[in-house]
């Protein structure tokens, strides 16, 4: 039997091709591009949430350093006078006093002197650190040079620096100061704050220095004087 002829021109018979199915393109690449725009999405979020960690951790180191400074101008304030007549200094929240206004070399007796910045001291600083519930840590300095031997009150210049801290503190109380805010440190010749290669810098490194502290613990109370006033004078409070 011969082929039927399409009159349109066309032949069709049994041995013609039938076209086959192709694969769905389109719906690969729709899944191709959902994932790629999901991993977008997904990297954004990591980038948007690590910015954000970053926001919070400047603006928490910014209102850190606001409270510092708030805290030292009103350290400032509360000390104007005492600054602006030289007896002390003020250095990172630490309170300085040169060791020869508050004591004669080598002893650990307080001078009137010193006594008397002491009294001018105890109303300040009692005002701020009960604003801010804070404590105050006295602790105590010497330079490099041994005990004279001559010297046999104190064995060594850890056992010195106690004493001195420890007479600060007694004085403070004894001018007003609650006993719950005050407790002493001692560090000998530890610390310096300037070359103990001549005299004028070991006249720097011979001081007393007061610093407001966070309280550890708001149910130290009474009971943690005798410990703050038995550190001051054992090795445990420094090294020599």
């Amino acid at each position: 039997m011969g082929a039927f002829h399409d009159p349109w021109g066309g032949a069709e018979g049994p041995d013609d091709e039938v076209p086959e199915t192709t694969a769905p393109v389109w719906a690969v690449f729709g899944d191709l591009m959902a994932g790629l725009v999901g991993a977008f999405v997904l990297v954004f979020i990591g980038v948007l949430l690590t910015q954000v960690d970053l926001v919070n951790s400047l603006q928490a180191e910014i209102e850190k350093r606001q409270q510092e400074e708030a805290r030292r101008m009103a350290l400032e304030k509360a000390l104007a006078v005492p600054l602006a007549s030289g007896r002390v200094t003020l250095n990172n929240g630490r309170i300085g006093i040169s060791g020869s206004v508050l004591f004669d070399f080598n002893s650990a007796q307080l001078r009137p002197e010193g006594e008397q910045l002491l009294q001018a001291l105890v109303p300040p600083l009692q005002v701020y650190l009960g604003e801010r519930d804070e404590l105050l840590m006295v602790s105590g300095f010497t330079d490099d040079k041994p005990i004279s031997a001559s010297n046999t009150r104190f064995k060594d210049n850890l056992e010195l620096s106690a004493q001195r801290a420890l007479t600060v503190t007694r004085t403070l109380i004894a001018q007003g100061m609650p006993r719950t805010r005050v407790f002493s440190a001692a560090f000998g010749a530890e610390q310096p704050v300037a070359s103990n290669a001549d005299e004028k810098g070991r006249a720097l490194n011979r001081r007393v220095e007061m610093a407001p502290v966070p309280r550890a613990n708001a149910g130290a109370g009474a009971g943690g004087n005798a410990t703050q006033e038995r550190d001051a004078a054992t090795p445990s409070a420094g090294r020599s």
